[in-house]
């Protein structure tokens, strides 16, 4: 693992941040669609730092024989950018007390992450399919925004983010922005659209509703194997908390679409 250190901070909508970060090794590092990697946030007077084990598997033994108190929390991050040695990541502020929220309304330039990944062992392409369609919430708006950008503009393309209310909006062309203030939630809206089978889809976002958008483009056709999909969150729950059946069935169809 390395460590990243906060070289900027910008608030982009009343619940969003934006950092960039430098560190050893990023500029190493390729740039692929909706690259994921792990962050690690200290606690109280603690360490962000694990292990300068390269292997992944060495490096998590480390991480899971820290005592709790000292072990840092964890979380999955999707990059917004990376270029020449810059890291650029977006925070969602929830307003509560989760690790990485509150470590990120309060960041300061000069302050230290641990950062595992990304690795190109996950990279995987954009669809070619007469239609890409990507949607997700707010957490998923970093992803959807970097693969935007990587689309011809002669491609059609239906976007649909769910935020909290119209303040949330972003500079992101051709977004159906789904309102929960205004009574909207992601699952219907999608639902919702005239979209046929020849489709790309791609979904993030709260776990039940990626759940709920795949097998709606399953039972329009839509062939598995083109259905990127990852439930980056959990109702009610955090990524210390032990998967759900739920969560075990969706890692297995992931491996599995991975093997089609």
């Amino acid at each position: 693992m390395n460590l990243l250190t906060v070289t900027s901070v910008r608030p982009l909508t009343p619940r969003m941040t934006r950092m960039t970060f430098t560190g050893p090794g990023l500029g190493e590092i390729g740039t692929w669609p909706d690259q994921q990697l792990k962050l690690l946030f200290p606690k109280p007077g603690g360490t962000a730092h694990v292990s300068d084990a390269p292997d992944v598997g060495t490096w998590y033994q480390a991480y899971l024989a820290m005592p709790d108190d000292e072990r840092p929390w964890m979380r999955s991050f999707t990059v917004r950018s990376l270029a020449a040695g810059v890291l650029t990541v977006d925070f969602v502020l929830h307003g509560d007390d989760g690790p990485a929220s509150a470590w990120a309304a309060s960041a300061r330039v000069g302050d230290v992450l641990g950062r595992f990944g990304p690795s190109p062992d996950y990279a995987r392409p954009l669809g070619a399919a007469d239609l890409l369609v990507f949607a997700g919430d707010e957490t998923a708006l970093p992803a959807i925004a970097s693969l935007l950008e990587l689309i011809s503009a002669e491609q059609r393309r239906l976007v649909f983010v769910e935020v909290a209310d119209p303040a949330e909006k972003q500079d992101v062309p051709g977004v159906r922005w789904v309102h929960r203030s205004a009574g909207e939630d992601l699952v219907s809206v999608v639902t919702a659209a005239s979209i046929g089978p020849s489709t790309w889809v791609w979904l993030g976002g709260e776990a039940s509703a990626v759940r709920a958008l795949r097998r709606h483009f399953v039972g329009l056709g839509v062939s598995k194997k083109d259905i990127e999909f990852a439930g980056y969150w959990r109702r009610s729950l955090t990524q210390d908390d032990a998967p759900t059946s739920d969560d075990l069935a969706e890692a297995q169809e992931r491996i599995a679409a991975l093997s089609e």
